[in-house]
């Protein structure tokens, strides 16, 4: 059984080349190769991938910019291996990675397997209770959300560290590239693998380090971009919508006006602190900013959503 390693990348050369150092160094690995896809990075990119020399089968292609999804088709397109296994361009490989991805598709199961290891922050990196929060419990990754490691519901499918049947992929017809940033293409894909059979293991001794700088101003932004994602989800899986929250956008904002700022407030010292009610004001602020951006992607659609 031999891996292709696919990474997308996109201006993110400081941490780029991290992850490709690391795949040399990995222990007792089965045969992989790695492919890296730029899309259309336009800086130093391309003349330091031309210069790198692996000690592994390296390729790398680029491509007009078109996002992360058209990027991992792309790379999988080009995977010569049976197994792919997808991580970030700021998710570098801890030693055992590989390892550990290779003996959970060895063990003989009825169905095929995607194999989703664990993406935690660096080591060196003093992690603040937001951090903590978004990585564990659901915002941006939920791992400490998962109940039984043997059946992996399809929201967990995060391509910083998964891997599957190439095969598979490309009978499903790989990722949607019409979803416009980086969020729910993954999760999408998974529903519709896990539809034609496919079951997800979660192995945490698969770690990758997330080598990615997230404020709380940024990481609303982002919920904003995720809400506004999902309306696209839900026009493609309408059966979906309550699990995209598609109900509660339907509704008009019900906060009152002086609760619109003092959230905000309270929820930016969990970035912080442990202070009482700090995390459930985290989690209040971000629901409403994705159900913003959801909001605005239903009216984009003819959803004729009150505007919040």
């Amino acid at each position: 059984m031999s891996f292709s390693v696919v990474i997308p990348t996109f201006r993110r050369t400081e941490t780029l080349f991290g992850v490709l150092d690391a795949l040399a160094c990995q222990s007792g690995p089965p045969p992989f190769e790695v492919v890296v896809v730029d899309d259309g990075s336009g800086d130093d990119t391309l003349p330091r991938l031309e210069a790198y020399r692996a000690s592994y089968p390296f390729r790398f292609f680029s491509q007009a910019n078109s996002g992360p999804a058209s990027a991992r088709n792309r790379g999988v397109r080009e995977a010569r291996e049976s197994i792919v296994l997808f991580l970030g361009d700021d998710t570098v490989p801890e030693p055992p990675l590989l390892s550990v991805h290779a003996r959970t598709h060895a063990e003989k199961r009825p169905h095929p397997v995607a194999v989703l290891g664990y993406t935690t922050w660096p080591r060196d990196l003093k992690v603040s209770p937001f951090l903590h929060h978004i990585n564990e419990y659901g915002l941006q990754f939920g791992y400490g959300l998962i109940r039984d490691a043997e059946a992996v519901p399809f929201n967990f499918f995060y391509t910083s560290n998964v891997s599957l049947p190439r095969d598979l992929l490309l009978e499903v017809g790989l990722f949607d590239t019409t979803f416009p940033h980086a969020a729910w293409e993954d999760i999408e894909v998974a529903y519709r693998l896990m539809q034609r059979g496919m079951r997800m293991l979660y192995r945490p001794q698969a770690v990758a380090r997330h080598h990615h700088d997230i404020t709380f101003a940024s990481f609303r932004l982002r919920q904003e971009k995720a809400g506004e994602a999902a309306a696209i989800f839900y026009r493609k899986h309408p059966e979906l919508g309550d699990f995209l929250a598609v109900p509660l956008a339907r509704q008009p904002p019900a906060r009152a006006r002086w609760s619109r700022k003092l959230f905000p407030l309270w929820a930016a010292l969990a970035e912080r602190s442990e202070l009482p009610g700090a995390r459930w004001a985290l989690d209040r602020v971000l629901k409403d900013d994705y159900l913003r951006g959801l909001r605005r992607g239903l009216q984009g659609t003819g959803g004729g959503i009150p505007s919040g």
